[in-house]
């Protein structure tokens, strides 16, 4: 089966999504680093993301692949390992305005629904359960409050020594979760059958415990 995990900023997704997929022995596919890897693209070029003709020149023309990695999916940006350089601030608070972008999003789409061909693939993403795999079997909506998700960056950015506020975290995700949500293409909402997990006060492993659990509920339905 296909899992599609979706949710806000700093909600887990892809750190639960990977688990699940390793927990599984399936395949995992971070959406967010694919977008989060043409902005870094387009700001080592010296763009600006409201630039959006030359953003998506930017998109066609590089090449994004995923690899399994020891810790953490690696992130390829035409050949070159980005896989930090990706979750740095900077690229955090604009990846949004190069993920609104239709044209942008139509390729990076058609490469992930090609990936999800197979079967035995846990995505997660903002729109992955409404556009990507609207048929995905498995449908989950991980969020949390916004004081937690900006603590848990925070402590991650701490431990990676760089310096951000917790208020202006707070703010940042605030600010994106609104872009998100509004955004006229593939906007951030939940799928009508997608469940509602709330991490705010669950650890990783029982995130990801429900949501192995629900996909032991759909198999046992399916063989009913």
């Amino acid at each position: 089966m296909n899992i599609a995990i979706d949710g806000p900023a700093g909600a887990g997704k892809s750190t639960v999504a990977r688990l699940v997929a390793k927990r599984l022995g399936y395949v995992y596919v971070d959406t967010g680093a694919m977008y989060r890897a043409v902005t870094w693209k387009v700001l080592q070029q010296g763009l600006q993301v409201e630039q959006t003709q030359l953003v998506i020149r930017t998109a066609e023309q590089m090449t994004i692949e995923l690899q399994p990695g020891e810790l953490a999916q690696q992130v390829l940006a035409d050949g070159q390992d980005v896989s930090e350089e990706i979750r740095h601030p900077e690229v955090s608070n604009r990846v949004s305005y190069v993920a609104q972008i239709p044209e942008v999003r139509k390729l990076l789409v058609d490469k992930q629904q090609q990936m999800a061909r197979q079967k035995g693939v846990v995505m997660d993403g903002r729109d992955i359960g409404t556009h990507v795999l609207p048929d995905a079997e498995v449908k989950v909506f991980l969020t949390a409050s916004v004081q937690e998700r900006a603590s848990r960056r925070y402590q991650e950015l701490q431990s990676k020594n760089q310096t951000v506020s917790l208020s202006q975290l707070e703010h940042d995700i605030a600010l994106r979760d609104k872009m998100d949500e509004e955004r006229e293409t593939s906007p951030l909402r939940q799928a009508e059958d997608a469940v509602v997990v709330d991490s705010t006060k669950l650890s990783i492993e029982q995130v990801v415990d429900k949501i192995v659990s629900l996909t032991a509920v759909y198999a046992g339905k399916e063989y009913e």
